[in-house]
């Protein structure tokens, strides 16, 4: 069990906040899909993270989300939006359904939801994401945070902010373990701090400006350019294309994804992505 699992504070462990009503939702499918990497699963299927310096334990308990340290307002600040609670994600299941591919990925996993992220994390984990696996993709997130994220409450650490990392040195960063892409994340880091990436702009820039603006930072092609978007701008019509989904459009989608997903090709890539990975289905 990694320390994040291990090291809860009082308030994680404190009767929880429970929201009833809450469907189409897994954790485990959501939380452990290759989306967000500081995640990790209990025994009891909780999962206990850290998000935008904010530290929760979250469970699920028949149609209640149980959510350990977390204030009513804090979750109606944050947490409602960050799980993406606020999408009707039965409809956007039933419409992507219409394609014979897609309705067995939505069946396999029906209840991923995707995450609305912090823009410079999601761009910084998907920056270290490249050319590596989930496992040490966290462990490399987990000791980056550790050597220049600001602590917080329970013995974490939060993602270390533009401004922490644009004065740092690749060598500075040799405990981290990124390899290559430590030099990347400098150049991201002090590309946001100098605003040449207006990381607020991305939510709203038409989609092309958004791409070559991110494309400006050394290292980031189109495939994290695209996750940076999904994953930390709420641009639900981006559709990475990773090895998995390359092979998926190959195979499967030769002419392109079909009607139906028009506006959610994000999230259809979620369900498809997950289903290629973990179902042998390729």
């Amino acid at each position: 069990m990694t320390q994040i699992t291990a090291n809860f504070s009082n308030s994680l462990c404190e009767r929880p906040l429970a929201i009833d009503g809450i469907s189409d939702f897994d954790l485990a499918e959501t939380l452990d899909c290759g989306q967000a990497f500081r995640w990790n699963p209990a025994p009891d299927g909780s999962f206990t993270g850290v998000a935008a310096g904010r530290a929760c334990r979250v469970a699920r308990r028949g149609n209640e989300l149980l959510l350990y340290g977390v204030p009513q307002e804090d979750y109606d600040r944050f947490w409602f939006s960050y799980f993406d609670l606020g999408r009707n994600y039965r409809q956007i299941k039933q419409e992507l359904s219409a394609d014979p591919v897609l309705a067995r990925a939505v069946a396999y996993a029906p209840g991923i939801r995707v995450l609305n992220q912090d823009p410079w994390e999601a761009l910084a984990s998907f920056i270290i994401s490249q050319n590596n696996n989930v496992k040490r993709i966290k462990g490399i997130i987990e000791r980056l945070c550790a050597l220049c994220g600001e602590p917080i409450e329970g013995g974490f650490y939060a993602f270390p902010t533009p401004e922490a990392l644009a004065a740092r040195t690749p060598e500075d960063l040799a405990p981290v373990r990124a390899g290559f892409r430590a030099r990347y994340l400098i150049d991201a880091a002090q590309k946001a701090v100098s605003r040449q990436i207006d990381l607020a702009a991305l939510r709203t820039l038409p989609l092309p400006e958004a791409r070559e603006m991110l494309m400006r930072i050394t290292g980031v092609g189109v495939k994290v350019a695209e996750c940076a978007l999904l994953f930390g701008c709420g641009r639900v019509e981006c559709f990475p294309v990773d090895v998995w989904i390359g092979r998926v459009m190959r195979q499967l989608f030769p002419d392109g994804l079909p009607a139906c997903a028009a506006g959610y090709e994000g999230i259809a890539q979620q369900y498809l992505f997950h289903y290629a990975r973990t179902s042998g289905m390729l």
